[in-house]
């Protein structure tokens, strides 16, 4: 079954068959994480860095910031019977996409940065990535495999 993320959304499974995806993620990153011995995995798709700019926001939707989406996310995974130190961790996104070469809000790398410092802050790692640049990308997990793949125009690579 093929499972779809929002923005400001995740999804988590623990079936074989399963397939989540999540796309456009331009400034906005995408997290999957993956345990291969309890067959459990998902994708976060969060928008922005911080929630204390609308602490309302952030507790009506948590997934919509970094500071409060990585927590929700790992908690939801551990409930599903993840363990943290058997975790595989990929990120992408946190691109510009205005295609203009301004970023004056920089919020892809505000988000990653961000993103950074809850990681360290918990002594988690990540284990790839693909983040920055200017192209906005699809990202997909097979649940059975633990396998992770990008795409964007027609490309697709494995992460």
């Amino acid at each position: 079954m093929k499972h779809i993320v929002g923005v400001a959304d995740m999804k988590i499974s623990g079936g074989a068959g399963d397939i989540i995806v999540t796309h456009a993620l331009g400034s906005c990153l995408g997290v999957s994480a993956y345990d291969a011995t309890a067959q459990v995995g998902g994708i976060l798709h969060v928008m922005m860095p911080v929630s204390s700019i609308n602490p309302e926001k952030a507790k009506a939707n948590p997934c919509m910031f970094v500071d409060t989406a990585l927590p929700a996310f790992f908690r939801a995974l551990y409930d599903k019977g993840a363990e943290k130190k058997r975790l595989i961790v990929k990120v992408a996104g946190g691109a510009n996409v205005q295609g203009n070469g301004s970023d004056r809000f920089a919020i892809g790398k505000r988000n990653y940065i961000m993103l950074k410092k809850v990681f360290w802050k918990n002594s988690a790692l990540i284990d790839s990535e693909d983040v920055g640049g200017t192209k906005a990308r699809t990202m997909y997990i097979e649940i059975g495999s633990g396998r992770v793949w990008l795409s964007n125009a027609g490309s697709e690579w494995d992460l």
